[in-house]
């Protein structure tokens, strides 16, 4: 049933690779995704701003009813309601990538498609076969070798991208979890570590995107 999914996107993948290559192609549809799902990005960038705006609120509500759990949430979806929005807007357009990743992965990661031999296995990128793992080019050429100083000039950039959506995700005060929503996104450099390089390149590209929009909406 799969297939039914896989079969075209290997057709415009395979399509895109013949005209530009394999990274670009890669680049290509990621921009492509993103592009289709910008209504929900900019649902998303709205819902920020909000819970950027409500910051001190929130944190009042916090300090008023630190010895009632159930009141304080009550309050708190009541305050993001007045306002539109609520706890858990700006997730749909992360989750609503996540079909188009899974099926990124899935392109390079498969044998074949539709019953036939995946030609996207012979595509690279810099001279690195898409869906190769960092685990497996460290095993053939070592940690020096080109291929794997590729995985790391990918995760050196994830890290980079990382490191920016970090410094504009706020630090909520009384709320212990804003700290931890800042690492999350280095968790994409872990990621890439396990995944075929060619959804590395789909990950750095759209969370490079997402982090771009947060840039130009701060400005």
């Amino acid at each position: 049933m799969f297939d039914l999914v896989l079969s075209p996107a290997y057709d415009l993948v395979a399509a895109l690779t013949g005209l530009t290559g394999g990274l670009l192609a890669i680049v290509l549809f990621t921009v492509g995704v993103r592009l289709l799902l910008l209504p929900l990005g900019l649902r998303q960038a709205r819902a920020q701003r909000i819970k950027v705006r409500l910051a001190p609120d929130v944190a009042e509500l916090r300090k008023r009813f630190a010895r009632n759990p159930e009141r304080f949430q009550r309050e708190l979806s009541s305050l993001y309601a007045r306002e539109g929005t609520s706890l858990f807007a700006g997730f749909g357009s992360a989750l609503a990538q996540l079909p188009f990743f899974l099926v990124m992965y899935r392109l390079f990661v498969s044998a074949t498609i539709a019953g036939q031999p995946n030609l996207l296995l012979a595509q690279s990128a810099i001279g690195v076969p898409l869906g190769d793992h960092f685990g497996a080019v460290l095993a053939h050429s070592g940690l020096f070798g080109a291929p794997a100083l590729v995985f790391l000039g990918l995760f050196a950039l994830l890290a980079l991208v990382a490191w920016q959506a970090s410094r504009l995700t706020p630090e909520t005060p009384g709320m212990p979890m804003s700290k931890l929503f800042r690492l999350l996104p280095f968790g994409t450099v872990i990621a890439a570590g396990f995944l075929p390089l060619a959804a590395g390149i789909y990950l750095l590209v759209s969370t490079a995107w997402t982090t771009a929009e947060r840039s130009l909406r701060t400005v």
